[in-house]
């Protein structure tokens, strides 16, 4: 025993480390991180180096996957915030039920009639592709940064439908275990692991949420203590729910997750940080792990059928569910074909395809747990590898991530813009040369690409191809005046602006056909507008938290021909049209004013409602 603890706990932190080297290679080439954890993980697997063996763990197994995925599903559960699902609600509604369904049925007749497996196994492992999950899709995400209402989509079907697919794998386990198949036995099964997860996750979201609000954890390490019970709280959630119903744990700690994610709990900045930290090492270590569990005899067995299964699942079944659940939202064509061709499955169909596998050998039922490693394994490798790993490309391809903002200088007044521009929601990356400012920047959470902007190559590896705005925001103005005509004689964004730091030089910017903002002239207009107008100049200084002013073009067809006053009961409580733009003049709209397609109005108002209104006015940035 103790020579087996110490091979142990070398390909423990062999585990962990190459888990550490896949994040890094992700960030360094743009590819989730799962596609080279899968990769590491056959390699040390017996079917390669043989350094990883299905009986390194023993009986333990089972348990560190279930406790792994509790922390998985609650960090993915804890970042879904109810604000986002705004974004896109029927979508969300529809993917979750009838592209569940549609994705259930669809799996399983393929897989019988294809595979030629029985119904019972053929719904299984239907019901388990029913799961792309947050474990594949938030590192996507993380990569390819899309529209917010495109991200909401995805992630809630992540959370969701892995809640979804273990527990309708777990009902229809039953019917091959205990023979149970009557449907309203059936329902009462799922409603039982359902409401015994949502249940227990509330009760520990709530005793959490008192005791982080209410008591005082420790003078000198609240913020670690917060931390620690949190992470215990998650489980908690999943053990307790477990054990009183199997696979309820996975439900409860969704349920918790949303509950603490979406109040108002102290330390949250802490939390969130320390719990991304230690997800990214569970997840190494389970994908590292059951990816070395696969044997490619069982691949092999599928022969040609199983690359059916694959191109039915991937290519026919899950545009078909995308395109149906999105009818009559407002995602563009090609936000639906991004979404279509991004829904790799990830690691709760791998987890528990690999348990009931092993209680299905023990049941001698072998072939089926062929059929079903085989086949699960098969979509989870082939739609990770692929669609996780040119997802990037796909994006830019049908051109779904948004323009990019440009900022020269990350600086205090290049950081605080772009946290102003980001919580407008913004894709906003910072171009630093000072590596100490670089290292700070990244600190604070900001996207920062290194290097010397008056180098257009910089300029261009940072995006700048698909900039719709440059900023050159440095203390030193030769430098923001060489870099904006670099900017527009190398790629032609739509607005390009440089900071004058000396107000002499302000003129000679503009004579030169440079957008100016005077870092004096603004100072000294700040200090007027409090003299003056203390209440505006107080509200203006909140833009991007309560309120907000955007400018919009107007390109939504039932706006065209309208007058102001018959689009006010259509717009969002809380906003008005302040201002409207048409060929170079600008005006403050009377109630008779007739608007054409292409004026640029100026919302007003609150931030969640200029939002909605933006959606409203031009769709196709909403």
């Amino acid at each position: 025993m103790a020579n087996a603890g110490g091979n142990l706990i070398p390909l423990v932190a062999a585990i962990i480390g190459i888990g550490v080297v896949a994040q890094v290679l992700s960030d360094r080439y743009r590819v989730p991180s799962v596609v080279f954890l899968i990769a590491a993980g056959i390699v040390m697997g017996p079917e390669v180096l043989g350094l990883l063996q299905p009986d390194a763990f023993g009986n333990a197994l089972s348990a560190i996957v279930g406790l792994s995925v509790a922390i998985i599903v609650f960090e993915g559960a804890f970042h879904l915030r109810v604000d986002k699902l705004r974004q896109a609600p029927a979508a969300t509604v529809r993917l979750v039920t009838v592209g569940a369904l549609i994705a259930l049925v669809g799996t399983s007749l393929t897989v019988h009639y294809v595979l030629g497996s029985t119904w019972s196994v053929a719904f299984l492992i239907g019901a388990l592709l029913i799961a792309t999950g947050p474990t594949v899709i938030t590192p996507i995400l993380e990569v390819v940064p899309t529209r917010d209402r495109v991200r909401a989509v995805l992630e809630t079907e992540g959370i969701v439908n892995d809640v979804t697919a273990a527990i309708l794998a777990i009902v229809v386990f039953e019917t091959i275990h205990s023979g149970v198949s009557a449907p309203s036995a059936l329902l009462q099964i799922f409603a039982q692991r359902l409401g015994v997860g949502v249940l227990v996750g509330t009760a520990v979201a709530g005793v959490l949420y008192y005791v982080l609000r209410y008591v005082d954890l420790s003078p000198s390490s609240a913020p670690r203590n917060a931390r620690l019970l949190v992470l215990a709280g998650a489980l908690v959630a999943y053990g307790t729910a477990d054990t009183i119903a199997t696979e309820a744990g996975v439900a409860a700690a969704a349920t918790a997750g949303v509950l603490l994610g979406n109040a108002d709990i102290p330390y949250e900045e802490d939390v969130t940080d320390f719990k991304g930290d230690i997800t990214l090492l569970v997840l190494s270590f389970v994908f590292i792990t059951l990816a070395a569990l696969l044997e490619f005899d069982e691949l092999r067995q599928l022969g040609v059928g199983g690359l059916v299964v694959v191109a039915v699942v991937a290519l026919v079944l899950r545009p078909f569910l995308v395109f149906v659940s999105t009818a009559g939202d407002r995602f563009t064509r090609n936000e639906k074909l991004f979404m279509s061709f991004v829904g790799p499955r990830g690691i709760i169909p791998a987890s528990v395809a690999t348990l009931f596998a092993i209680e299905l050998r023990a049941m001698g039922m072998t072939q089926a747990a062929h059929t079903l490693v085989g086949t699960v394994f098969l979509v989870i490798l082939t739609t990770v590898v692929f669609e996780g790993g040119f997802a990037r490309r796909i994006a830019e391809y049908l051109d779904v991530i948004p323009m990019r903002i440009l900022v020269i200088g990350g600086g205090k007044v290049g950081r605080m813009l772009a946290e102003r521009l980001e919580t407008r929601g913004e894709n906003v990356v910072l171009i630093e040369n000072d590596p100490d400012i670089v290292e700070l920047a990244r600190n604070q959470g900001f996207t920062v690409h290194a290097g010397d902007a008056t180098d257009s190559g910089v300029l261009a590896a940072a995006g700048a191809a698909n900039a719709k705005v440059v900023v050159a925001a440095t203390g030193d103005d030769d430098v923001n005046l060489l870099v904006t005509q670099l900017a527009e004689s190398k790629f032609d964004p739509e607005t390009i602006i440089a900071r004058a730091n000396n107000p002499d030089n302000a003129r000679a910017f503009r004579d030169l056909g440079v957008e100016t903002i005077s870092s004096t002239v603004a100072t000294a207009q700040a200090i007027d507008n409090h003299i003056e107008r203390p209440t505006l100049s107080n509200w203006m200084d909140e833009l991007g938290e309560s309120g907000d002013v955007q400018e919009i073009a107007v390109t939504a067809a039932d706006l065209v021909g309208k007058k102001i006053r018959d689009i006010g009961e259509d717009l969002p409580d809380g906003c008005l049209i302040a201002l409207v733009s048409r060929d170079g003049g600008s005006e403050v709209p009377s109630a008779d004013y007739t608007l054409s397609e292409g004026d640029k109005i100026t919302i007003l108002g609150r931030r969640e409602a200029v939002r909605e209104a933006m959606a409203y006015v031009h769709p196709e940035e909403g």
